[in-house]
Formats: C-alpha cells, structure tokens, sequence
C-alpha cells in the first residue's frame, strides 16, 4: 500500500522524534524513505550546512532502518529500503506539498508541536495546513517526553481504528489491516471503537404526541440501549471481516460525547495509535476536519494516523 514515505525536517530535537517512527515502519514495511529539508529563502549562507545535515540524517536513517529490516526479517530476504535526504528551497508547508505530490509519495510522517505545560496538544501551523491541503495518508507524531517508553521499544501495539458506520470511515481499514500485517517481534492488535451517542432530552416536550402518551424516562432509556446494541452488531460484522483475514480485533463501544469519550479512552490504552478518517466540503480545496476529528487531534498524546478518502 506504501511505497514511498516522505519525512519533513527542519533540524529540530522535536522534528527528528519522528525518524524513530519513521525507521521502524520503514524497516518493517520496506518502504523507501525520503528525508525533506525546506530552507528559508532569506536564509542563502545557511544552504551548505543544511545540505550537510540533511545528507548526514539520511546516511545515518539509513543505517538505522537496515538494520530494523535485519531484525524483523529472520530468513526472510528483503529488498534494501532506499533513504535520500533532499534540500528544496522555500516556505514549508508549500514546499511539503508540492514536493509530495510531484514525487509519488503515498505516505507523509509528520512532526507536531505542543504547548510547554499544557497537557493539550496543538496541531503546529506546518502541519496543519499540510493535513489540511493534501489527499496523502499523514501519520502525525507528538512529543511524549523521555517518561514515555520509546517507540521502538513498545511491547506490543495497540491500532484504534474509529468508526461511526459511514463507508468514509470504513475507507481506513485497509490502512490497519496493512499495519497490522508489520514484521515486528510483539503482537499487534485493533480495537474497533464506535460510539453510542444519547439521545438529546429537549428543554421541553409534548406529553401526547399522536394521542400517545409517552413515558420519556423509559423512552430515552430504550432508545440508548437501542442504540448501543447497534452498534455491537455494526462492529461484530467490521470484526468478522478482519479475524477472517488472520488479524487479532477486538471492539470497544463507548457511551457518552463522542469526542470526549474518544479522548479519555485514547490516553488510557498505552502503545496506541489512532487511525481515523476525516473529510471535506465539496467544492473547497482546503480540508474542513469535522469537530470530533479536531477535538481527538488537539486532545490526544497518541501517534494520529490521518487518512482523507479519495
């Protein structure tokens, strides 16, 4: 599904966090790799160094990625992963973009930067318009801290895989299912979260409609259990579909506020990722994330896959 994964840098400890995502995915997925340098136009004199940097990143990416190849592959034999590290000129995000598209790259990792004390993250400018304007799959990492145990250290892996029902949401399980599928030593697992909304009480109501009388106690109550039992029997047939195809699933359905229930579950499952949809308006070119979407984004610690269906 991937064949060429593009990887922003712009020389910061924050922005280099995601070569470690980047090199095991890589190296699991043989995926070639091309490592992005975007210096500023006012910045001419700085061109040599960052052009050093970029190629010294690369050398050493690729190193790292051969030898998460040679750990994960056993007896298997596996076509070297190629790294090149390339310096454009410009401003970022453009440049991003426009690199991506003209370069056949199916698969962007992103960096994200958070607000220092504040436990909320916010998306940065960088990668929102990128997420915002491109139709690739990004993978957006945010900064754990050296609490946090290392990614290429996870013990297993945890894909949350949101859905709501829609077909738009079900256009990101083959994204899981292709990484669930990984070369890596500990298991992978998905957990298929949808969930149960309750049913909005209005600030009034008519006691008869129809002539009926309604107990609207006994209304809401019938109606949430309702609606939780469809949504067991909607992710018990996204769970047949996968288990056939040899993947370890599970489902989880939440009640309650959809982003809040999101959240809160979320930064309770360790060595996770999210893998979710978003969409846009028809007839605009910049991407409207809906408001779930947005909230999860700005409200999780957790690696964000970001998938717009075609």
């Amino acid at each position: 599904m991937y064949r060429r994964m593009l990887v922003p840098l712009d020389g910061s400890e924050l922005a280099e966090e995601v070569c470690v995502y980047a090199r095991e995915l890589a190296g699991r997925l043989d995926i070639d790799v091309v490592l992005l340098h975007v210096s500023n136009p006012a910045s001419e004199a700085l061109k040599p160094m960052e052009q050093a940097y970029i190629e010294h990143i690369a050398e050493v990416f690729s190193g790292q990625v051969a030898e998460v190849q040679k750990k994960t592959s056993g007896q298997q034999k596996v076509a070297p992963v190629k790294v090149t590290g390339e310096l454009v000129v410009g401003y970022a995000a453009d440049e991003i973009l426009s690199y991506a598209d003209k370069n056949s790259i199916d698969l962007i990792v992103l960096a994200s930067h958070g607000r220092s004390g504040i436990k909320r993250w916010t998306v940065g400018s960088i990668a929102s318009k990128v997420m915002s304007a491109t139709k690739i799959p990004v993978w957006l990492i945010k900064s754990v801290g050296t609490k946090e145990t290392p990614y290429d250290q996870w013990p297993s892996q945890t894909l949350m895989v949101l859905l709501d029902g829609s077909e738009l949401a079900e256009s990101v399980l083959p994204h899981a299912e292709y990484l669930a599928k990984q070369r890596r030593a500990g298991p992978v697992d998905i957990a298929l979260v949808r969930i149960a909304e309750p049913l909005n009480i209005p600030t009034y109501y008519s006691p008869d409609i129809s002539g009926v009388s309604l107990n609207w106690g006994n209304f809401i109550q019938q109606e949430t259990m309702r609606r939780k039992q469809a949504a067991k029997e909607y992710l018990a047939k996204m769970e047949e579909q996968l288990k056939n195809k040899g993947l370890t699933v599970k489902t989880v359905v939440l009640e309650g506020r959809p982003t809040d229930e999101v959240v809160d579950y979320a930064n309770k499952v360790p060595f996770s990722m999210i893998i979710m949809a978003t969409h846009g308006r028809s007839g605009l070119s910049r991407l409207v994330y809906g408001s779930v979407a947005a909230n999860v984004l700005h409200g999780v610690s957790r690696p964000m896959f970001i998938i717009k269906p075609q």
